[in-house]
């Protein structure tokens, strides 16, 4: 399995958790876990995803989930799992 943890932040609006999963379907990515808040008017969502049947390299869909973010005025970063838990080791 090929875990990459996605999160989004950013002005709350319309249609946010919508074109992100609809992203991931059309590249073959499927959600393992999710998790999301609304805090005021500021949406934070977190995914755990299996990229292991996605064609695309990391890279290329890390960039492309970062335009679509830019086009949604929210933040959108990708991080594999092993690199995740060593930053966040206490």
């Amino acid at each position: 399995m090929n875990k990459t943890i996605i999160t989004v932040v950013g002005k709350d609006t319309v249609g946010i958790i919508a074109k992100v999963c609809t992203y991931l379907a059309d590249n073959n990515v499927n959600i393992l876990d999710i998790s999301q808040t609304i805090v005021q008017e500021y949406f934070n969502m977190m995914m755990i995803v299996d990229m292991s049947r996605m064609k695309k390299p990391f890279e290329v869909a890390s960039t492309e989930l970062g335009e679509l973010g830019e086009k949604m005025g929210v933040q959108i970063k990708c991080q594999r799992e092993e690199i995740f838990d060593k930053m966040h080791r206490i």
